[in-house]
């Protein structure tokens, strides 16, 4: 594996080495120790010439006739995403969103440690979920003031959502993953997703409806 400048893989490219990182780990435990472009790209129904050609922004690892060998993609994947290390994580907002995330175990396997939740119903407010003990949000500047947050995951409201993200991005947030139905405004070098989950409702109800009435 050659090092590599981030800056010199696309965007769009991101988004599939988590895709066959799942899949090569998937293998790895059913005991595979090599796996062509080919056969990868059956598994995960993609193109075998896009798999190639991803992997080849960071080197030449892979042998003709032979493929790859997983444990070696696993790792070189891995780095690649910087799951080398682990990510301390917040939620803003322990409603029923942010405190299934919360639950979920996916976060801690993959390196993302919830470091803690923030809400401003004194009925949650010191509730337990997962690993997230909820504080009041009052507390937030101060938490990320003595403990390093690289992630913030807000489940507030749209109408807060703003508001929230800024008050992020002062305490020194720098990554931040939206599921408020809003488009958040930050300054530059911020990092923000948007995952609006009505979005995509309405993206599939498009095409549900474009191929007849619904059934039932």
């Amino acid at each position: 594996m050659r090092n590599v400048d981030r800056k010199d893989v696309p965007a769009v490219t991101v988004p599939r080495l988590a895709l066959y990182l799942r899949k090569l780990r998937e293998l790895r435990a059913r005991g595979v120790e090599r796996v062509s472009s080919k056969d990868l790209a059956e598994a995960i129904d993609l193109n075998a010439a896009q798999i190639r050609k991803d992997f080849s922004y960071f080197g030449e690892f892979g042998t003709r006739g032979v493929g790859y060998e997983v444990d070696r993609l696993v790792e070189v994947i891995t780095r690649s995403l910087g799951l080398h290390r682990t990510w301390n994580v917040v939620i803003i907002g322990a409603g029923l969103l942010g405190t299934a995330l919360a639950r979920y175990r996916g976060f801690g396997e993959q390196g993302f440690r919830l470091a803690a939740m923030f809400d401003s119903s004194a009925t949650v407010i010191g509730a337990n979920y997962g690993e997230g003990r909820v504080r009041s949000v009052a507390e937030l500047e101060e938490f990320c003031a003595g403990e390093r947050v690289d992630i913030a995951i807000v489940t507030v409201p749209a109408s807060e959502a703003q508001a929230t993200i800024e008050r992020l991005v002062a305490a020194g947030v720098r990554a931040i993953l939206n599921f408020a139905p809003v488009r958040a405004h930050t300054p530059e070098g911020v990092l923000v997703r948007e995952v609006d989950l009505s979005s995509e409702l309405m993206a599939l109800s498009f095409h549900l409806d474009r191929e007849g009435e619904p059934r039932g």
